[in-house]
């Protein structure tokens, strides 16, 4: 994987190639300027890269520098270092959209982990852009349904070609298939973005809670009903409602449903007076409704009143070429919350995703992304480097370098007790530089693989 690139601005040349030697040591790729206007160069708005800067200098200064950055590309994370009497003007500088500020002397340990974090935030938004330039930039449709197959394709033209229009909509997929996604998106990228987007999932509300929860109620409609309560379908007047798992709303619920689509007007419990409403309905389902109404489990009229326009979300096993792609979007969000780097998508993993039947659909591919960040597989096994010779996986000299070193580090922290000064002083090395190799290796200070 390519090395973070952190390029670093100070014109003193001694605290530069401290700074240059603390970032390197930690893994960076740094290149040093003693001037804000010979740094600008490196800052492209394709580039992987983080800014590191001082902010008094001769010339252009931390914040002409972060100024001139931001013309280029908002979203290149700057970093200041900056004196006591600089941090109103950093603090000012983080409003306007500077990644944070780190006060003279930089503790190393905080400079590192600041600026790795902001390097993760750069390559997410990277990789972020490069998944969306192979379905065009400028498709908002393409960001919220990733995926490049002809089933997803026509999904997202048919959602934009509905997203303006108030009719009532049907979704329809096996779990997991994004069904929410759809109906979000429909209503953010739709006429009704200004309204509320209020989501109930039927079958989670229990059967004599059900009408309150969708109508709401007066002040003493009810035993345990001490004030008026605002209904779903009320509060998202103006917006949009996502009915979920609509196939486990109670008949009586249902009989009252249709009669809120039919007139918009509602009561709400313990009241005569109707109330107008202004929503559109988008309503999902893993069950055929009109077979489930056959059987006497919905009600025909409803079925046909929610029927206006269905729309099929297709599993994942139709949409097989859209796994990879799929996967490493999910990898990269994982990471990103996690303050992780995503490792990249290898050709034994990239065979056993498309191998796998993922009856669980998009949800499912989501969980194997975040389980395989954690290091886990796809039966929840940890995985564990240190066996990996006896599973006939031959490790590099390096790799073998790097265990060794971490056993060592490992089993020194045990027997001081997590003692860092004695540590490093046993181990003959600087606090600093333990610090450094514990965060390279993940150790707690117990010894253990950190969390």
């Amino acid at each position: 994987m390519t090395a973070p690139r952190i390029v670093l601005v100070d014109d003193d040349a001694e605290v530069l190639e401290a700074w240059r030697l603390t970032l390197e040591l930690d893994g960076f790729e740094v290149i040093a300027k003693r001037a804000g206007d010979a740094a600008l160069g490196h800052l492209t708005r394709d580039s992987s890269v983080v800014l590191v800067s001082d902010v008094r200098m001769p010339g252009r200064d931390g914040f002409g520098l972060f100024a001139a950055v931001t013309a280029i590309d908002a979203e290149i994370p700057v970093v200041l270092i900056t004196g006591h009497a600089d941090i109103p003007m950093a603090v000012k500088a983080i409003r306007e959209g500077a990644w944070d500020f780190v006060e003279k002397p930089a503790d190393p340990v905080l400079l590192i982990e600041t600026v790795r974090r902001a390097s993760e935030y750069r390559r997410l938004i990277i990789e972020n852009r490069s998944l969306r330039a192979g379905v065009t930039l400028e498709d908002p449709w393409a960001v919220r349904l990733v995926g490049r197959s002809p089933a997803v394709a026509r999904l997202r033209s048919r959602l934009a070609l509905l997203a303006d229009a108030d009719t009532d909509v049907l979704l329809f997929g096996e779990t997991g298939t994004g069904k929410e996604v759809a109906a979000r998106a429909l209503h953010d990228l739709g006429n009704r973005r200004g309204g509320r987007f209020v989501a109930v999932n039927c079958g989670a509300i229990p059967e004599t809670m059900i009408e309150s929860e969708l109508f709401g109620h007066e002040a003493g409609a009810f035993t345990g009903a001490r004030e008026r309560r605002i209904g779903k379908i009320e509060h998202a007047s103006g917006g949009t409602l996502f009915l979920d798992e609509i196939e486990s709303m109670p008949m009586a619920a249902q009989v009252r449903l249709l009669r809120a689509l039919q007139e918009r007007r509602i009561e709400r419990l313990g009241s005569n007076k109707e109330i107008p409403v202004d929503i559109r309905i988008v309503a999902a389902t893993k069950t055929d409704l009109a077979a489930l109404a056959k059987a006497g489990g919905f009600r025909e009229d409803l079925v046909y009143r929610l029927n206006v326009v269905t729309l099929r979300l297709p599993p994942l096993r139709d949409r097989r070429e859209d796994i990879p792609m799929l996967f490493q979007h999910f990898l990269a969000l994982a990471a990103a919350r996690v303050g992780r780097s995503a490792p990249p998508l290898e050709r034994d993993l990239l065979q056993r995703l498309m191998r796998q039947d993922w009856p669980g659909n998009v949800r499912e591919l989501r969980n194997a992304a975040e389980r395989s960040l954690l290091g886990m597989d796809e039966d929840f096994e940890e995985i564990d480097i240190s066996k990996s010779a006896s599973r006939g996986i031959e490790r590099t000299l390096e790799e073998e370098v790097a265990l060794a070193e971490a056993e060592a580090i490992g089993a020194a922290l045990k027997r001081h007790g997590g003692r860092i000064g004695v540590t490093a002083s046993a181990l003959g090395i600087t606090r600093k530089t333990l610090y450094l190799k514990m965060r390279r290796y993940g150790l707690s200070g117990t010894g253990a693989l950190a969390d």
